[in-house]
C-alpha cells in the first residue's frame, strides 16, 4: 500500500487537479443545469478518468509492456477512421424534419449567413498557425462536431484533440454562448416581432428527392463533403421514405444516443493535462469562440439587413438559428421569443433555419477541404 501511495504522488501534477476542475465543471453543468447532458457528462468524466494519476485509459504498463488503454482503442476504432462521425450523421439526419425548410426555402440564405464564423476565425487562426492547421481550427465555426473531426482528420491538423474539444464543449454550451449576443445585436422592437406560421403540405416525393437532390447538389459543388452530406440525407431518407420506420426510429434514439457517448467520452480521451494545458490549446479554444460568436452574429446581422428591404419583417433572432447546432440553436430563438412575449411563437422558423444551418455548415467543411486540403 505505501508503495502504491508513493507511486501516486510520484505521478501526480498539479495540472492533473486543473483538469479535474474542469471536468467537475462540465458534470455540474450536465446534470445542474441540464445543458446538452449527452455530450457534457462523458466529456467531463471522460476528463477526470484520463488525468487520474497511474490511470491506464489511454496508455497502461502490464509486465514492463506499454499498451493501448481502452480509450485509445476506442479512439483509434471510431475517430481516427471517422467512422463514428459518419454513423452519427445518419442518426442526426433521421431526426431533422425538413419541413419547415421546404415550405420557406429562403430560410436556406440564413444559414449561409450563419458560417461567417467559420471564414473570419480562418483569417484570425491564419494569424498563429499554418494554413492548414488554421483551416480545421475554422471549421470549429461549423457548430457541427462530426464535422470538425472529419476536417480536422483529412487536414492532418496536429490539434486534433484541441479541436474536437472546442467543438463539442461549444456545441453543448450554445444556450450560454448565443443569448447574450443575439441581445447585444438586437432591439426590444425586433425581438418582438411576430412570424405567423402558415403551414403548408409537402408531398411525400418531395420529402424523398430533397436528400437525394442536395447530396448529388453538395458532392458537385464540394465534393469534400459528401461522404457528411450523403450519410446524413441517408438517415433522412430512412425518416422520410415511409417504409422504415422501425429503422428511423432506432437512428433517431439508440444509434445516435450511444454513438455521442462514445463521442463523449472518446474526446476527452484527448484532454491528457499535458496536451490539452498548452497555450497553443488554449488559443485554439479561444478562436472557437470567436467562431461561435461570430456565427451568431453574421446570422442576426443578416436578417437585420434583409429586413431593411422588406415589409413583412423577419424577427432578426431567427438568424442566430443557422449555425448547425441542432435542434440547441432553434430552441434557444424560440425560448427568447417567448421571453419577450409569449405568444410569440418563433418555433417552426428557426428550426427551418436551424437545419438548413446544419446542411449549409457540412457544404463549408467540403469547400475548406476543396481548398486546403
Amino acid at each position: 500500500m505505501d508503495i502504491l501511495f508513493e507511486s501516486i504522488l510520484n505521478n501526480f501534477d498539479w495540472r492533473m487537479l486543473v483538469m479535474w476542475v474542469i471536468g467537475g465543471l462540465l458534470i455540474f453543468l450536465a446534470i445542474k443545469k441540464e445543458m446538452e447532458p449527452s455530450l457534457l457528462l462523458p466529456i467531463g468524466f471522460g476528463a477526470i478518468l484520463v488525468n487520474l494519476p497511474l490511470s491506464g485509459a489511454i496508455t497502461q504498463t502490464i509486465n514492463g509492456v506499454t499498451e493501448k488503454g481502452a480509450l485509445s482503442v476506442l479512439y483509434d476504432a471510431g475517430i481516427a477512421n471517422e467512422l463514428f462521425p459518419l454513423i452519427l450523421f445518419i442518426g442526426i439526419g433521421a431526426m431533422i424534419d425538413f419541413g419547415p425548410l421546404l415550405t420557406n426555402p429562403k430560410l436556406m440564405i440564413f444559414g449561409a449567413a450563419a458560417q461567417l464564423g467559420i471564414f473570419f476565425t480562418l483569417c484570425l487562426a491564419s494569424m498563429f498557425f499554418d494554413l492548414n492547421d488554421a483551416a480545421a481550427i475554422a471549421i470549429i465555426g461549423a457548430a457541427d462536431g462530426p464535422t470538425a473531426i472529419v476536417v480536422a482528420q483529412k487536414l492532418h491538423s496536429k490539434y486534433l484533440g484541441a479541436i474536437m474539444v472546442a467543438a463539442y464543449s461549444y456545441m453543448s454550451l450554445v444556450p450560454i454562448i448565443q443569448p447574450p449576443v443575439i441581445k447585444l445585436l438586437t432591439t426590444k422592437k425586433e425581438r418582438l416581432i411576430k412570424m405567423p406560421y402558415k403551414q403548408k403540405d409537402v408531398s411525400r416525393l418531395t420529402r424523398i428527392l430533397f436528400p437525394i437532390i442536395i447530396t448529388v447538389v453538395a458532392g458537385l459543388v464540394a465534393p469534400g463533403s459528401v461522404s457528411l452530406v450523403g450519410f446524413l440525407m441517408f438517415g433522412n431518407l430512412i425518416r422520410e421514405c415511409g417504409v422504415l420506420n422501425s429503422l428511423s426510429e432506432t437512428a433517431q434514439k439508440v444509434l445516435a444516443n450511444l454513438i455521442t457517448i462514445f463521442l463523449g467520452i472518446t474526446i476527452a480521451s484527448q484532454m491528457k493535462y499535458d496536451r490539452f494545458l498548452t497555450p497553443e490549446t488554449l488559443l485554439i479554444l479561444g478562436l472557437g469562440l470567436v467562431a461561435f460568436v461570430m456565427d451568431t452574429a453574421g446570422g442576426v446581422l443578416f436578417a437585420k439587413f434583409i429586413n431593411l428591404f422588406l415589409k413583412n419583417k423577419i424577427n432578426p433572432m431567427i438568424g442566430a438559428a443557422g449555425i448547425s447546432a441542432f435542434p440547441m440553436s432553434g430552441r434557444i430563438v424560440h425560448k427568447m421569443g417567448l421571453k419577450e412575449d409569449p405568444q410569440n411563437f418563433l418555433l417552426m422558423q428557426s428550426i427551418g433555419v436551424n437545419v438548413s444551418g446544419q446542411i449549409a455548415s457540412v457544404i463549408a467543411g467540403g469547400l475548406i477541404l476543396k481548398f486546403f486540403n
